[in-house]
Parts: structure tokens; sequence; C-alpha cells
């Protein structure tokens, strides 16, 4: 075992006994890189907002770009355009070297409490850090947001629940981008979308490339928003992206959209629909 691999689980023990001694939890905590990277992420998820000392901040730093170093970075200009300069790329969303990468939140928009949920809330999350629940927590405060909104509290602390197709920008911490866009869409109990759930889903694409341009990006890059958990259609889903975005006014012709998607059903209707005139 290299030194360097030494360090790393030293530093993910110090790491995880922290998050334990915040969170009140207690467990054995495994002896591989591998294991103990799955600790670690099951305490973040669960972790509640509050002060973070610098050391911890830095130790998860160091292993949260590590872990990137480790998937690798995909900048803009290695995803080919389609003919109307549009991009599609299937991946890990984490990977991307854009301006913006789009969340599909929940209306908590503090991510996904699940422990190892495969979700894109929780993957966002996991790999940007601490930081960014932190960030949202005090976005979503009672104190910092107008009073419309459903309140409830938590552990003593007021927040609101957000609107479907509202957006929130944050930084990205530990991700190659510079901001995460953060947006709750129209849940599908029943899998067959209303008129105003698609307008909904619409308002998700529109309000973010409005905060985007609005915070001087240049590119974004979309998930597909709703799909999944939340139940809309994929194709119907993807028809609505690809038409918003392409009916959105641009304030700079030069914006670039990346179409992210994770499944190969998601790639093959995106790359369908790319190729139409």
């Amino acid at each position: 075992m290299t030194a360097s691999i030494m360090d790393r689980l030293e530093n993910l023990d110090f790491c995880i006994r922290y998050l334990m001694r915040q969170d009140g939890v207690e467990a054995d905590v495994p002896t591989t890189l591998e294991g103990k990277q799955r600790l670690l992420r099951a305490l973040m998820n669960v972790w509640e907002p509050q002060p973070l000392s610098e050391a911890f901040l830095r130790a998860q730093d160091v292993e949260l770009q590590a872990q990137l170093q480790d998937k690798g970075v995909v900048n803009l200009e290695d995803i080919a355009a389609t003919a109307d300069t549009l991009r599609l790329w299937q991946g890990d969303i984490t990977r991307l070297r854009v301006d913006a990468i789009v969340n599909a939140a929940n209306s908590r928009m503090m991510g996904c409490w699940h422990p190892l949920h495969a979700c894109i809330d929780n993957c966002i999350h996991s790999a940007a850090g601490l930081q960014l629940r932190a960030e949202c927590a005090k976005a979503m405060s009672g104190a910092e947001c107008p009073p419309v909104h459903p309140e409830y509290t938590f552990n003593g602390t007021t927040y609101r629940h957000a609107f479907t197709s509202e957006a929130l920008i944050t930084e990205a911490y530990n991700l190659p981008c510079r901001h995460i866009l953060h947006t709750v869409g129209p849940i599908i109990p029943n899998g067959v979308p209303t008129k105003e759930q698609e307008a909904q889903l619409a308002n998700c694409y529109r309000n973010c490339l409005g905060l985007a341009e609005a915070n001087g990006c240049r590119s974004i890059a979309f998930c597909c928003i709703s799909t999944g958990e939340f139940r809309f259609p994929n194709r119907r889903a993807a028809e609505i992206a690809i038409e918003t975005v392409r009916n959105y006014e641009f304030k700079d012709q030069s914006f670039t959209v990346v179409f992210n998607v994770f499944k190969d059903i998601d790639y093959d209707i995106y790359r369908q629909l790319l190729s139409k005139d």
C-alpha cells in the first residue's frame, strides 16, 4: 500500500469520526478505501446543518478532490455539438466542467437525506461537500426567504419548502463546475402528467436558464428533471426540455446547453429527438 493511500485512509478516518460525533452515530469503521468512502458519504447524507471546523472542511475537500481525480473531469469542448449546437452527454454529471449543472431537487432544497441513495440529488451533494447543504439550508431558512412559502421546523430552525419550478443557485464547492442550479420538478404519482405539470416542467428549464444568465454563466448541463422517482414519462420530459431550450431567448447567443443523461433509455430518446430538424 502506497504512502498516499495510507494518508488518504487516515484522512477518511478523521472525517468519519468527526461526523459520527456531530451526528451522534456509532458505527464500525471499515478498513478499505471503498468502505470508508461509503461510510463517509452515508454520514454526509444524514448530516444536520451546524458549524463545521476548518480542519474537517480541509480534510473533506482533500478526499472529495481525490475522488474527482479518480473519476476524471469532462470538459465542455470534449462534448460534440448536435446540428443546432445543443449537446448530449451520457455519464456522471458531477464530472462536467461547465459553468452550471442542474440538480433535480426536492422541495426542501437541502439534498437527499437517504444514506447512499442513487438519486442525482444525493450524488451531487455527496460530491460537492457539506458546504453545499449548509449554503442551501441558509438559503431556505425562514429568516432568509419570503413568508409566502410553506414552512416547517427542523431541530429548532424554521425552513421553507420551495415551490414546483422554483430554482436556486449555489456555489459548486468540490465539483468542477462553477455553480449548481437546484430546481423542483413536478411529481407525477400516476405517471400521466397534466398540462399544468408539463408547463411546470418547462418552467424548471426556463427558470434555470434565466438564473444562469443572470449570474454570468455561459454554459449549463441539464439533468433529466422529474424523470425517475418523480415519474414524469422519459420521452415527454425530453420533448419538453428540448422544445423549451430551443425556444428560449438567450441574451448571449453563444450560450451552450448540454443535456446530461445517465440511463441508456434517455440517451436513445435525446439522440433521436436532437437529430430531428
